[in-house]
């Protein structure tokens, strides 16, 4: 089948909803569909079109950028160009342009079906608010138009103020999980590196913003490094974000802990991202929001344990696996607590990675977006 996918950005670009796409769309391609990405061309260097594992890359200048998106002037044209061409559109919101791709597919009879990976959670500010209103209104428009929505778990589905009106177009499907063998001399080469007095080590993965509160972590450990006098925090991803000013408010904070703190920046390889979860005793993801968040899953596969918040989407790995403990979100002492029980019997919490894998099976994932994509009669 031909099979468009529009998202905001695509690779190199590195997040959990980009590589969801990016792993579904070349385990397609690989069975042998025709796969096309539309999205933004959002560093000058990138060519405009490239194939990458089999998968049609198409980036489209955006010379403005609003908080997180980008406008592009010529999508209108390249949108409806590539719609004639294609058997089903799938997108990935939020997305700015969600109606307008409704449209295209109820005016070219094409199929459309939209994966949402989260509800849209910006800064406080009237323009932020706005963006936030104008992008639901967007969704609304494109979710009466489609003819399947998907979400990562019921659970996010029920308590989602973009999904839970959708239950009848709704379907589930656990995000694509992939993640390199463990390489344990690497693996040991780093944990020396960031904890040569042995640690605990707990890890967080993912971009310096308010909703995956960073801060939290930050303040648990000032009160962790008493009881842990070799603890390190190490943050695997950018910390230095344009759209909020998240590093600044914290930097007190950093100030304090000190060499406690470990910031590597991105990790763009895979195999030193394995490394890295390897590393940990545990990952800790205090988020206030989260969808689901693949580095949870990436994690166990690794062998390490996760404490995450309490909420929708987010408790889904830990509860379906056993491998971590879950605490209220916002609480700072619950988290404290959660991370010193899963450090002090850390064994009790590690689940076998073949477990763990058919948990989170990729073939079935893979399956599942084949038989949802499949243009109908």
């Amino acid at each position: 089948m031909r099979v468009l996918i529009a998202l905001q950005y695509y690779l190199p670009h590195r997040t959990g909803y980009t590589l969801h796409v990016q792993r579904v769309a070349e385990g397609l391609a690989a069975r042998g569909h025709d796969i096309k990405v539309v999205t933004a061309c959002h560093l000058l260097s990138l060519p405009k079109r490239e194939v990458i594992a089999g998968v049609e890359v198409i980036r489209l200048a955006a010379p403005v950028r609003i908080s997180r998106g980008a406008v592009m002037p010529s999508y209108i044209w390249h949108a409806v160009r590539l719609a004639r061409q294609t058997d089903t559109i799938w997108i990935n919101t939020p997305l700015l342009e969600t109606a307008l791709w409704g449209l295209i597919a109820k005016v070219f009879g094409k199929r459309l079906v939209i994966t949402h990976h989260g509800d849209l959670r910006l800064t406080e500010g009237f323009i932020n608010r706005f963006i936030e209103w104008f992008i639901f209104q967007n969704f609304r428009i494109g979710s009466r138009l489609a003819d399947a929505i998907v979400g990562y778990s019921d659970d996010y589905a029920a308590h989602s103020q973009y999904l839970r009106q959708w239950s009848a177009k709704l379907t589930i499907i656990s995000p694509p999980i992939a993640i390199p063998a463990v390489n344990l001399d690497t693996t040991a080469d780093l944990r020396g590196r960031l904890a040569p007095q042995g640690g605990p080590v707990i890890g967080f993965a993912g971009r310096f913003v308010q909703e995956k509160r960073p801060d939290l972590l930050l303040r648990a450990t000032l009160s962790l490094r008493h009881r842990y006098p070799n603890l390190r925090v190490v943050f695997a991803g950018e910390h230095k974000i344009a759209y909020e000013n998240m590093w600044e408010q914290c930097s007190r904070l950093v100030s304090e802990i000190g060499n406690t703190a470990i910031f590597l920046g991105m990790i763009d390889s895979p195999n030193a991202l394995a490394d890295f979860y390897a590393a940990c005793d545990v990952l800790a993801l205090p988020s206030e929001g989260e969808c689901f968040a693949l580095v949870q899953a990436e994690a166990m596969l690794c062998g390490t344990p996760v404490v995450a918040s309490d909420i929708p989407g987010a408790r889904i790995p830990v509860r379906t696996t056993g491998m971590g403990c879950l605490f209220e979100s916002g609480n700072v002492d619950a988290l404290i607590a959660a991370l010193h029980e899963v450090l002090a019997a850390r064994a009790k919490f590690v689940v076998p990675a073949e477990q763990i894998a058919d948990t989170f099976s990729l073939t079935r994932t893979l399956d599942a977006y084949e038989s949802v994509l499949e243009p109908r009669p």
